[in-house]
Order: C-alpha cells, then sequence, then structure tokens
C-alpha cells in the first residue's frame, strides 16, 4: 500500500480533471441545496419553535430577572 501512495504523489495532477471534478461536485449540491424541505422536517421544526416559545413565556413570567441578572 506504501508503494501505491508514492505511485499516486509522483503523478502529476490533471487541472481538467480537477476543474470537472469541481463542476461536478457544484453542480451535485446545488441540486441537493435546491429540494424541498421534507415535510416532516418542517413538522418537527414547527413543534420545536412551539416548545421553545412556550419555555420562553414560561421564564418570562417566573424567572426573567434571574436571567438578566
Amino acid at each position: 500500500m506504501d508503494c501505491m501512495t508514492q505511485a499516486q504523489r509522483a503523478r502529476p495532477r490533471d487541472e481538467q480533471a480537477d476543474r470537472e471534478i469541481d463542476e461536478n461536485l457544484k453542480r451535485a449540491f446545488d441540486q441537493i441545496a435546491n429540494e424541498p424541505v421534507p415535510d416532516r422536517f418542517t413538522d418537527l421544526l414547527k413543534q420545536l419553535q412551539q416548545k421553545e416559545a412556550a419555555s420562553a413565556a414560561g421564564r418570562g413570567q417566573d424567572g426573567e430577572a434571574g436571567a438578566n441578572g
């Protein structure tokens, strides 16, 4: 395995291949990034926001001064 590593290091880099790899990775990332978020994830986010709002409201009534100082 050590011989393979040395052989790979000795090979010059192919700039065209590097550019094509970069373009393909960017294209794949863009496609994934533009996909819609699944409903189950948005539902979970809504649940978390509701729990955080309820928790913040509870702290605001009986623990707000302790939080500030």
